[in-house]
C-alpha cells in the first residue's frame, strides 16, 4: 500500500475510500502502534444504526439526504472506528477537522507525504495522492458534536487495468471536557461507510475487509495521535506553531493566518485554565457555588 496512504490519515474520507480501493491490490499493510485510548472497532449493525441515526437529516437539503442515504444504505463496507482521547483546543481541533489540508501541509513541510490538496470551495477539497487515488471531499454538515463527509473518488494507477470508483459517508462525532488539570480534552469516534463500484465488490470486501478494517484502525489512531502532539505544542510552544503556521504550503494565506490565531488562543486558554486549576483546588469546598 503506497505510503503516502499511510502518512495522509488526517484527511479520513480521502484516506477510507483509498484505503477500500488499494486494498483490491495489495497484500501490504502496516501495523499499529499502541492508540492513545482504548477503544472498539466494529462493523456491527447496531454501531451503523447508531451512526445513521447520528445524522442531523432534519438540517440537510433533500439532494443531501439522498446522496447519503445511496451509500449508508448500501455499503460495500462498513467500520466504526472507536473512541480516541486527545489533548487539543476544542477550536483548534475544529479547524483542524474542517481544513485537513493543514495537516497535509505540515507533512508537506516534514517531507513526509506525496498527496496534494486543492481548495474547491468553503467546504469542498481535492486530494491526490501521487499513486493514483483522486478524491473529492465535501463537508455537508458540522458543529461541534456531528461533522458529516460525503466523499467521491476513483482509482486509476499501475495496480489496475480499470478505473475504478468510490464513494463514501463520514460521520466523526466528537465531546469535549476539560480535565483536573485544565488540559482540554476532545474524545471522538468515526464511522465509515464505503461503496466500491466494482463487479466483484462484495467477494473482494469479503476476503479483505479485515486487512481494510486493521489498517483504517492504524490510521485513525495515528491521526488523532499527530492531532494531540499538535493540540500539546500549540499550547506549550505557541510561537514556534505560528511560524509553522505562516510556511504551510498547499494552505490559503487566509487559512494560514486562521490557524495561527487559533494557535495563539489555544495557548492562551490554555494558560488562564492552568492558572485556574490549583486556585480552584484550594478554595473549600463550602465555599465553593
Amino acid at each position: 500500500m503506497p505510503y503516502c496512504l499511510t502518512r495522509s490519515v488526517i484527511s479520513f474520507p480521502i484516506v477510507a475510500i483509498s484505503l477500500a480501493i488499494a486494498a483490491m491490490h495489495s497484500g501490504h499493510t502496516v501495523f499499529a502502534q499502541p492508540p492513545l485510548a482504548p477503544q472498539t472497532n466494529t462493523s456491527s449493525r447496531t454501531s451503523n444504526h447508531d451512526a445513521i441515526s447520528a445524522i442531523p437529516m432534519g438540517r440537510l437539503t433533500p439532494a443531501a439526504q439522498q446522496r447519503i442515504l445511496a451509500i449508508t444504505n448500501r455499503p460495500t463496507l462498513y467500520r466504526h472506528l472507536g473512541q480516541q482521547t486527545i489533548e487539543c483546543d476544542a477550536d483548534l481541533f475544529m479547524f483542524v477537522v474542517r481544513n485537513p489540508e493543514v495537516l497535509v501541509g505540515i507533512w508537506d513541510l516534514m517531507d513526509i507525504t506525496e498527496v496534494q490538496t486543492q481548495r474547491i470551495d468553503p467546504f469542498k477539497l481535492r486530494a491526490i495522492d501521487g499513486s493514483g487515488t483522486d478524491c473529492t471531499v465535501d463537508l455537508v454538515y458540522g458543529d461541534p458534536a456531528v461533522h458529516v463527509y460525503v466523499a467521491d473518488g476513483f482509482y486509476d494507477g499501475k495496480l489496475t487495468a480499470n478505473v475504478i470508483n468510490g464513494k463514501g459517508v463520514f460521520i466523526l462525532r466528537s465531546t469535549y471536557k476539560v480535565d483536573a488539570s485544565g488540559n482540554s480534552i476532545v474524545e471522538g469516534s468515526l464511522d465509515c461507510f464505503v461503496q466500491v463500484e466494482h463487479l466483484a465488490a462484495d467477494l473482494i470486501m469479503r476476503t479483505f475487509g479485515p486487512l481494510i478494517g486493521r489498517t483504517a484502525d492504524h490510521n485513525f489512531a495515528e491521526t488523532a495521535r499527530f492531532i494531540d502532539q499538535l493540540g500539546t505544542s500549540a499550547a506549550k510552544n505557541p510561537i514556534a506553531m505560528e511560524e509553522l503556521a505562516m510556511r504551510l504550503p498547499q494552505v490559503s494565506e487566509p487559512s494560514r493566518k486562521r490557524f495561527a490565531a487559533l494557535i495563539h488562543q489555544a495557548a492562551e486558554r490554555q494558560q488562564s485554565r492552568a492558572l485556574a486549576a490549583p486556585m480552584a483546588a484550594t478554595i473549600p469546598t463550602s465555599n465553593r457555588q
